[in-house]
């Protein structure tokens, strides 16, 4: 049958229109798995010039508090968490993947020794702090196996040579409204703090974080540290006190030696201290010296042997010092953090020749910073010396209620942190500099 020019035209126009359509259709499932497996987006940070990835910004998303180690033996992956389960990110590509799909308490670390991810499960209806369950998850298999049901807290620590995990708990609740505002929030990570001051006026998300610190503190609540055979799944008690016991570290070389701290207003209590696995030889590490002293967010130096830990004389001074001690020899060394370079958290690079810093609201940057000793070390005196920065990462967006807590990777060529500058919560990663 003939048609007119015209309607042979719209036939034809009709015809394409359908092909079109049934092709899109065909591959729409392609193309979404297409970009469920493309790389993640990534640019140049316009101040720095340092490249930027956006690992993951799934709503919910969790990257490890800075001390907590989120990455395989090998190097070659990272652990995360998301509302779906346990995830991990190629550290050569940024590319992710589930490998356990569960609702999560929370994950805790990668093994030092196994391709193990440790994560703990608690029933939906038991509070937080209440009883639970340690996991491990093999990494390559997605095989789990579970290591012991504990009476409550949190297991914050795996030994060096993979054989005990460490925590704490309160063998007694707090106070109810203390205990509330402690709980994190399960999908920003953040905490409820909050109160009025003594005009009857909401206090700042800082000044209610300070009084609710305070208060827990005098609540003197009785605490346990303990011990749990990762073989075996027994606990062991390794320190009980009214103190608030919390930041349990292993060192990463010795395996029957721990760091833990006595929480609290920083200015109101000796933080560091170390003790061994059975409970013997309870050493405190820094004591204050001055009012209004402060010392705190410590961490091991790779070489088990140096706690390093955030130096404020007193609290109020603009200028801080990064301070180390070695446990074993008593050696001190303080590096001058100046205003623009303080930090929430610092870090060591995997090499020991540079620290790394996530920033602050008077120095919104994640940074490196190359460490140089003032003066040559004198036996029983404290050795004075200097960062210099080396900007890696704009933060001026950052509102810094989410702790960015970067990671080096173990090959030392990216910083690894949480922000919000993109509006939401999401994980990053920045190349750092080759030469340095």
């Amino acid at each position: 049958m003939q048609y007119p020019p015209v309607e042979a035209t719209r036939r034809r126009f009709l015809a394409a229109l359908a092909a079109l359509t049934a092709g899109l259709l065909m591959s729409a499932a392609p193309m979404q798995a297409h970009a469920a497996d493309a790389a993640p987006a990534s640019w140049r940070d316009p101040s720095t010039g340092r490249r930027i990835v956006r690992v993951d910004d799934t709503p919910g998303n969790y990257a490890l508090y800075f001390n907590y180690n989120p990455f395989t033996p090998q190097g070659d992956l990272m652990i995360y968490l998301t509302p779906e389960g346990i995830r991990v990110a190629d550290t050569k590509t940024w590319q992710t993947r589930l490998v356990l799909k569960a609702k999560v308490d929370r994950l805790l670390f990668a093994g030092p020794k196994t391709r193990t991810a440790y994560y703990t499960l608690r029933d939906a209806a038991v509070d937080d702090g209440g009883p639970f369950a340690v996991w491990a998850l093999d990494l390559d298999s997605g095989k789990t196996r579970k290591i012991a049901d504990l009476p409550g807290g949190r297991v914050e620590a795996i030994n060096a040579d993979e054989t005990l995990l460490a925590g704490e708990y309160e063998v007694e609740p707090p106070p109810p409204e203390i205990a509330r505002q402690g709980r994190r929030d399960p999908v920003t990570g953040s905490p409820a703090y909050s109160g009025t001051g003594p005009d009857g006026k909401p206090l700042s998300f800082a000044a209610a974080k300070g009084k609710w610190m305070a208060d827990r503190l005098a609540a003197r609540v009785p605490m346990e540290m303990y011990s749990v055979s990762i073989r075996t799944g027994e606990r062991h008690a390794i320190h009980r006190a009214t103190d608030w016991l919390n930041h349990v570290q292993f060192s990463p070389t010795d395996p029957t030696l721990l760091m833990f701290c006595h929480e609290g207003p920083w200015h109101e209590v000796d933080r560091i201290w170390t003790i061994r696995a059975d409970g013997s030889q309870l050493t405190k590490v820094h004591t204050r010296t001055m009012v209004g002293e402060i010392a705190g967010h410590e961490f091991w130096d790779s070489d088990g042997q140096t706690v390093w830990y955030d130096l404020r004389m007193p609290r109020t001074s603009p200028t801080g010092w990064l301070a180390g001690r070695n446990v074993v020899t008593g050696e001190q060394v303080r590096y001058e953090v100046k205003p623009d370079q303080a930090s929430y958290h610092f870090s060591k690079s995997p090499d020991g020749r540079f620290f790394s810093g996530d920033g602050g609201n008077a120095g919104k940057w994640i940074s490196l910073f190359k460490p140089v000793v003032r003066d040559k070390p004198v036996p029983g005196l404290i050795t004075p010396g200097t960062l210099e920065s080396i900007r890696v990462a704009d933060m001026s967006k950052q509102d810094y209620t989410l702790e960015p807590n970067q990671h080096f990777t173990p090959d030392g060529k990216w910083l690894v942190y949480r922000a919000n500058i993109e509006g939401k919560p999401a994980i990053y990663a920045v190349e750092l500099p080759e030469a340095r």
